[in-house]
């Protein structure tokens, strides 16, 4: 008679622990549940994603599974995967994160297509950027990955977050063209503004109200920093800032890119529109993305009243 065997005696291959973790973050509510457990194991492995499919049949060393299984209870208790493994790939880059800063988000994306395709609109030839609430640098950072000509300078209150973003420039050979600083908003120092202004200032500030944090799930609410997703009012400060303040660091015709948060298009245009500063241009999406995501705004041109102006 053949020996009976049960489930307990497999053996625990790639196939399994994917097939087996896969259902229970599904169970714990975990968002993309087989996506998190192929990237937690690949990182366990120390293998890329793909590279899983050519392994279900191997079985992992003792080491490794222990490694994996505490990176599966780590996400289950919705601690966030990229925080786990340390990184999250941003417009096909891979970027360092760490709980210091806001993961990156693909619909985020979309503001840097749009800063692309405006200064090849424009046909700016070593445009200046300033990168407003940089975190892991991933606006700035890939701006100047795919504009070998542009410049940057890129700000965040926190310390532990300018040196992500620091390493990620450094990672992706960009360190030489954007400085960084510590300071709030646009309070930047006199040396760090180009002489004639930016030309485009981009940012995905904190726009997340108070009761909205209440309603976030517990991977962003709980383990990303605050700092980053709320400013403790009505989420449009910032917006505020941008419209009051922006034409005294923006060259004439400069522009403005902004993240905007779910159904608050309405209210960060009405901001822009009582200043009487700045045009609007257009609002702008990720194609898979069923929200509109980004605003632009470019200061009216004949405005001359910035303190950068003559």
């Amino acid at each position: 008679m053949a020996e009976q065997t049960t489930a307990n005696d497999l053996p625990w291959t790639v196939a399994r622990l994917l097939q087996w973790t896969r259902q229970y973050l599904t169970q714990r509510g975990v968002d993309e549940a087989r996506l998190a457990t192929e990237v937690l194991l690949a990182h366990a492995l120390g293998c890329k994603r793909i590279e899983l499919y050519t392994r279900f049949d191997s079985v992992p060393e003792p080491e490794k599974r222990a490694a994996f299984r505490e990176l599966v209870k780590a996400a289950a208790d919705h601690t966030p995967v990229a925080y786990l493994v340390g990184g999250k790939e941003f417009f096909s880059l891979d970027f360092e994160v760490t709980p210091a800063v806001l993961i990156p988000r693909p619909e985020t994306e979309a503001l840097v297509a749009r800063a692309l395709e405006l200064c090849k609109e424009r046909r700016l030839e070593g445009p200046q950027l300033l990168d407003v609430g940089t975190g892991s640098g991933c606006l700035a950072v890939t701006i100047l990955k795919h504009l070998p000509s542009a410049r940057a300078v890129a700000t965040d209150i926190s310390a532990e977050a300018l040196q992500v973003a620091r390493r990620n420039a450094e990672m992706h050979k960009v360190a030489d063209r954007v400085r960084f600083a510590e300071v709030d908003r646009l309070e930047l120092p006199a040396d760090l503004i180009p002489c004639g202004g930016f030309d485009l200032l981009v940012s995905n500030p904190p726009y997340v109200t108070a009761d909205e944090m209440a309603t976030l799930p517990p991977n962003v609410r709980d383990h990303e920093p605050a700092v980053a997703l709320a400013e403790g009012g009505d989420g449009l400060s910032f917006y505020r800032t941008f419209a009051e303040t922006g034409p005294a660091i923006l060259r004439v015709g400069g522009s403005i890119l902004v993240e905007i948060g779910y159904g608050k298009g309405d209210r960060v245009l009405e901001i822009f529109d009582r200043s009487g500063r700045f045009e609007h241009v257009g609002t702008w999406r990720d194609p898979g993305d069923p929200h509109d995501r980004v605003m632009e705004f470019h200061l009216a041109i004949g405005d001359y009243r910035g303190v950068l102006r003559d």
